[in-house]
């Protein structure tokens, strides 16, 4: 019997992406967090356009995922997460932190790829037995000219959702957890039928888990 794992524990997006001077203040956060990457800044490069994620919440915080090429060819990937401000007494969103890292390998080197995926493990989810799934942000775009929204599935259960919005989407879901790894799934909204499906493991869940 497969032990019991929390489902669909993130709150969907709240906001539309991000704009004006609310991009510009989680821009110069992330910048920042790219220069605290260890890596060769030559190698890596500048950033170039930002591209921002839809929202996810969870444990209290907020995360917006970020990606943006660099004139290397690089990707840089990562998220500002914070504490969203309280609508009922207007207060400010607070307790900003960001992270960033890099890669060398992006879609245009892989034409079979099907959904372009960047991932990070944000916390901890504890089940039975003292079991610990490693609650996982995963944010990336669609390849595929059609599909409108994404699932993540741990074995054979659907741990979360999230619409795609301008070819990109955010999940927020358990991996690592009673012996199954996380997948993503691309999907119709007319119908319940797969488009495509990627695993977080180049190599298989074993050979990265």
């Amino acid at each position: 019997m497969k032990p019991v794992v929390c489902r669909f524990a993130a709150e969907p997006p709240q906001e539309d992406l991000p704009t004006g001077e609310w991009a510009d203040r989680l821009r110069a956060d992330f910048l920042a967090a790219c220069l605290r990457i260890d890596g060769d800044p030559d190698e890596i490069g500048a950033a170039g356009e930002l591209v921002f994620h839809p929202d996810r919440g969870w444990a209290g915080r907020t995360y917006v995922p970020i990606t943006a090429r660099t004139d290397t060819g690089m990707e840089l990937y990562g998220h500002v997460s914070f504490v969203p401000g309280d609508s009922g007494d207007d207060s400010e969103p607070s307790d900003f932190e960001a992270w960033a890292d890099y890669a060398d390998e992006t879609a245009d080197e892989h034409p079979e790829w099907q959904l372009d995926l960047n991932a990070d493990v944000v916390g901890g989810w504890r089940g039975e037995h003292g079991e610990v799934a490693a609650m996982t942000l995963v944010w990336g775009r669609r390849i595929l000219p059609r599909g409108d929204r994404v699932t993540a599935e741990l074995g054979d259960v659907t741990v979360d959702a999230c619409p795609v919005v301008d070819e990109r989407f955010t999940l927020l879901a358990p991996d690592v957890y009673g012996g199954d790894y996380l997948e993503v799934a691309l999907r119709d909204g007319d119908s319940s039928g797969e488009l495509a499906r990627e695993s977080l493991y180049e190599d298989g869940a074993g050979d990265e888990g």
